[in-house]
């Protein structure tokens, strides 16, 4: 198979998240030309995940998986001697075509893995959610993201919040008329900054960032409201930091936690070099697909950006990484079931 003309022709399929349609039909299409059994699992209007499973193992104990959406803009595929440029090129494309390529070597080798490829992880994990509902019995899911090839040891999870500020509308010519909302926000957002965050030895710091600011009505008009979004980088549970959030911000604002995805640990397997993945994924929401482990070729720090790439290197490496890691995870079962 080859890997780098699959890859790009999945990255010249436009699929930014909610737009999958054509990519989903594009990888069910070459799923059946290689026999496998492959259905559309349904999510919302045209939108579906693909899941393809072996005819000689309808139910496999091992699944690859990884998703079919991309943030904007679309950019089209090009390639130079050593590597695969566009977006989805490394984040999430070049992976899938790789786990395509390992599931049809281990295939060969009489070792039968799943493929699972889902929508929608760059904005709210909605394929993911679906497929949790669907499960097959796996007892594995390898999750690729980009890690350099590198296992991952944890993934740390996000936990979105929104400050809201209210004040009261006055003349600006007569500040003592009114109550600022962005001045109480100011206020609010330089407290956190200032908040200490946890840190581990293994897995680094909490970070912090201020993503998203509004408010206010006109420039001579005391802003009566003003809002915030912020986005923390988790590295354990949420219980100590929710409570020091709230503490911090007393009563200058609002606080809403509207969206929190856990920090977590992985499966380790001797002998392969690791990392920490600072972003998160869709396994969280794949908990019914067995003990996850995450690793893909590609780096993150060139994801999402007009540059993404992927080294033609690190796909080929990949399909042996990914066959090699399915025999190991498939010598724990044997063992197990001893």
């Amino acid at each position: 198979m080859d890997i780098v003309a699959l890859t790009r022709q999945l990255v010249d399929i436009e699929s930014i998240t909610g737009n999958e349609t054509a990519v989903g039909e594009a990888i069910a299409a070459k799923l059946t030309e290689l026999q496998y059994h492959v259905r559309k699992m349904r999510v919302e209007g045209h939108r579906f995940n693909v899941l393809a499973t072996p005819p000689e193992q309808p139910k496999p104990a091992i699944v690859f998986s990884t998703h079919m959406d991309t943030v904007p803009p679309f950019i089209p595929s090009s390639e130079d001697a050593t590597r695969v440029y566009g977006r989805g090129s490394c984040d999430a494309k070049g992976i899938i075509a790789i786990q395509i390529a390992a599931a049809e070597q281990l295939r060969r080798e009489g070792i039968h893995v799943g493929l699972l490829f889902v929508v929608g992880e760059e904005r709210d994990s909605t394929g993911a959610k679906f497929a949790n509902q669907q499960p097959i019995g796996a007892r594995f899911l390898v999750n690729g993201e980009p890690t350099e090839n590198r296992l991952a040891l944890a993934s740390k999870g996000t936990l979105r919040v929104e400050l809201v500020a209210t004040g009261k509308m006055a003349h600006s010519a007569y500040p003592e008329l009114g109550e600022s909302a962005i001045d109480k926000l100011i206020v609010a957002l330089t407290r956190l900054r200032a908040m200490p965050l946890p840190a581990t030895q293994d897995v680094g710091a909490c970070t912090f960032n201020i993503g998203l600011i509004e408010g206010g009505r006109a420039p001579n008009v005391i802003p009566d409201h003003a809002k915030a979004h912020l986005l923390y980088r988790l590295i354990e549970p949420t219980e100590d930091l929710r409570e020091r959030i709230v503490e911090t911000v007393g009563n200058l604002a609002k606080v809403d936690f509207y969206l929190e995805i856990p920090f977590m640990r992985f499966r380790q397997i001797d002998g392969l070099p690791t990392m920490v993945a600072a972003f998160t994924t869709d396994i969280p929401a794949l908990t019914n697909w067995g003990e996850p482990l995450l690793i893909g070729p590609g780096s993150i720090h060139v994801a999402h950006t007009d540059g993404e790439y992927v080294e033609k290197k690190q796909l080929t490496d990949a399909v042996d990484l990914y066959a090699w890691i399915a025999s190991m995870l498939g010598n724990t079962i044997d063992q197990s079931t001893s």
